[in-house]
């Protein structure tokens, strides 16, 4: 395959990191962009399918169809899903396309996945590691694996912003697994801090306290960020935990901290989704922390 500036791009899933990803490549002059989800043929598809009439993006009548003549398949489903979408596409490819899996998996998955498309595709083991919004494909991006240095002047062309880890599969997915123990986590720490201080009527007074020893850090931003992102996004976190804590096994460690931060953050993505709480996520930590209070006593 020609390196060129203008790749033909699939995408295989297409929630919130493949629309943002596609509307920012489109803007980048890449006009020939197709995309499945398994959520096309429902009726919760049809936001999705919306998005890509707004992008521009041909809309697939299944995955084999969206790799149909394709350059460059970026992979952006489900954590739990990541193999099984492979798999979708495997028996379809042609041309030996790069493949572009974004997913927040195992080094094990991921390697497991190179294997599944040995001989099929150039499989590039690819970690997002910060927020995919506001920077879209331009949010910075981990790569490794034995392809990483090819495809990386390609990458580039598109304007996404990488850094080559290793030319080892797993290396870009360790790296985003086990920050993920410590970014995940102190969510979720802060969650069960802050919660409780609210419910004790002393959350002004943990919140200054908190400076004695982080001098540096603002926990009132701190607390507000990671509670909001939690309620918006908890679930797809606990699922991510999950993917640490393989990662963790694969390494012979016992994900003791992982699995509590999965419990509290998949707790936390069921109460945000009550309309009591998603109200309150741009009215600040204290708001926030009366709502879930509400939200989980209903439960219970």
């Amino acid at each position: 395959m020609p390196r060129r500036n203008t790749p033909r791009v699939s995408f295989i899933g297409f929630g919130e990191a493949g629309q943002a990803i596609a509307s920012g490549l489109r803007e980048e002059g890449i006009e020939r962009i197709a995309a499945w989800d398994i959520l096309f043929p429902v009726a919760e598809g049809a936001r999705l399918k919306a998005a890509g009439d707004k992008f521009g993006v041909r809309l697939a009548s299944s995955a084999a169809d969206a790799v149909r003549e394709t350059d460059l398949i970026v992979s952006a489903v489900t954590a739990a899903s990541s193999l099984q979408a492979a798999q979708s596409v495997a028996g379809h490819l042609v041309g030996n396309p790069y493949y572009l899996d974004i997913n927040s998996v195992s080094p094990g998955r991921k390697q497991a996945t190179a294997k599944l498309l040995d001989g099929r595709a150039r499989y590039v083991d690819v970690a997002v590691i910060a927020p995919i919004h506001p920077a879209r494909h331009k949010t910075p991006l981990l790569i490794a694996g034995p392809q990483a240095e090819e495809i990386s002047p390609l990458l580039r062309e598109l304007a996404m912003q990488l850094t080559v880890v290793g030319a080892t599969t797993g290396q870009a997915a360790a790296i985003k697994m086990i920050r993920s123990v410590m970014i995940k986590g102190i969510e979720a720490l802060t969650l069960e801090c802050f919660l409780a201080a609210a419910r004790a009527g002393v959350l002004e007074e943990v919140t200054a306290s908190l400076k004695n020893n982080y001098p540096s850090l603002d926990w009132s931003k701190i607390a507000d960020y990671n509670i909001e992102r939690m309620a918006s996004h908890g679930e797809r976190r606990a699922a991510e935990m999950e993917e640490s804590a393989a990662t963790l096994r694969e390494l012979g460690l016992d994900p003791l901290m992982v699995e509590a931060t999965v419990a509290r953050q998949r707790e936390m993505g069921t109460l945000g989704k009550q309309e009591k709480v998603r109200a309150t996520l741009k009215d600040g930590r204290a708001a926030m922390l009366d709502a879930i209070s509400a939200a989980a006593k209903d439960r219970h």
